[in-house]
C-alpha cells in the first residue's frame, strides 16, 4: 500500500466571504424570480432563463470556477444597470439602494485577490 504523495493531493478551499454572500446573493435573486414568474405573474415566463443563469453562477462560484465568476460577475453588472435605470425612470429608491448593492458586489468580483483564487 502506498501512501498519497504531498504533490497529487489537492487542499480544498473554502470561498472567499465575500464570494459565498454574492453566491447567496444570486440564489436569493434567483428564487426572487421563480417566485414572481410561478405565483403572481409578475415576471414573464422567460425570466427563467435569468434564474438558471444564477442559480449555475452561484453553484460555480461556491466550487471556483473561473465561468461562473465570469457570470456572476456579468449577472451583477446587468443588475446594478437595470436597478439603475429603473432608478432613472420611476425614481424609486429602493432601486438606488439595490443597484449600489450590485455595484459593490461587482467592484469586489473584479478584484486581483478573487481572480487569483479561481480555477
Amino acid at each position: 500500500m502506498t501512501e498519497p504523495s504531498p504533490q497529487r493531493e489537492q487542499k480544498r478551499e473554502m470561498p472567499m466571504p465575500g464570494v459565498a454572500a454574492i453566491a447567496l446573493y444570486l440564489m436569493l435573486i434567483a428564487g426572487t424570480i421563480v417566485v414572481g414568474v410561478v405565483n403572481g405573474g409578475h415576471y414573464p415566463w422567460g425570466f427563467l432563463i435569468f434564474s438558471a443563469a444564477f442559480i449555475a453562477a452561484s453553484g460555480g462560484l461556491i466550487v471556483g470556477f473561473r465561468w461562473a465568476w465570469v457570470l456572476a460577475l456579468a449577472a451583477v453588472f446587468l443588475l446594478m444597470g437595470y436597478n439603475f435605470w429603473v432608478f432613472s425612470q420611476q425614481q424609486q429608491a429602493a432601486a438606488v439602494v439595490q443597484g449600489f448593492l450590485n455595484l459593490v458586489f461587482f467592484l469586489y468580483l473584479i478584484r486581483p485577490e478573487v481572480r487569483a483564487r479561481l480555477r
